[in-house]
């Protein structure tokens, strides 16, 4: 099966990050898992270590297993970049090519397919700056799931709601399949 880098940024759905990794595992695939120095805040290293069964990567200077270069060896061998969820911060960064942390480093130095989830508030995610990083990221052949519209962590309903993990799962199935979907 494919080996899968999962990158997990600060937001309230990071929780489900952990479904994700555990159902890519159980489908079969090597997770490798990312977190953001937020997403700590919301999920532990541990946790997803546990469900991936790997080492959890959250820093770029002081990696597990004396990986001295874990954006370019997490990359090597990846079939697939998922970033579930991504916040609004991670995706002005991807489109802009900010790279000062694990996970932006690892973005860059991906040449594999990426998928993004997306979560983050109604408003967040109809602000221009927001829809314009989406764009640009689109342009460049970045794979899209969600959001969604649904409740929201801030007690709000609408857009932004991350799509839940099993859809997530099947659409890196369809990209490990086909080789990308827009």
């Amino acid at each position: 099966m494919a080996e899968i880098l999962l990158g997990v940024t600060g937001g309230a759905a990071a929780f489900k990050a952990v479904s994700v990794a555990s159902l890519l595992r159980k489908s079969g695939h090597t997770v490798n898992c990312i977190l953001t120095k937020a997403a700590t805040e919301f999920v532990t290293p541990v946790q997803l270590s546990s469900v991936s069964g790997t080492p959890c990567y959250t820093d770029l200077f002081s990696s597990p297993a004396g990986n001295p270069i874990p954006h370019i060896t997490l990359t090597d061998h990846a079939d697939l970049m998922v970033i579930a969820p991504a916040t609004a911060h991670f995706l002005a960064r991807a489109a802009h090519g900010l790279a000062d942390d694990l996970l932006s480093t690892s973005f860059l130095a991906c040449s594999a397919p990426v998928l993004i989830a997306p979560a983050m508030n109604t408003r967040m995610w109809n602000n221009p700056a927001v829809q314009a990083n989406v764009k640009i990221l689109y342009s460049r052949g970045i794979s899209f799931a969600g959001p969604v519209s649904g409740s929201l962590a801030c007690g709000t309903t609408g857009e932004g709601r991350m799509v839940e993990p099993a859809d997530i799962v099947e659409v890196c199935a369809e990209i490990l399949r086909t080789g990308g979907i827009k």
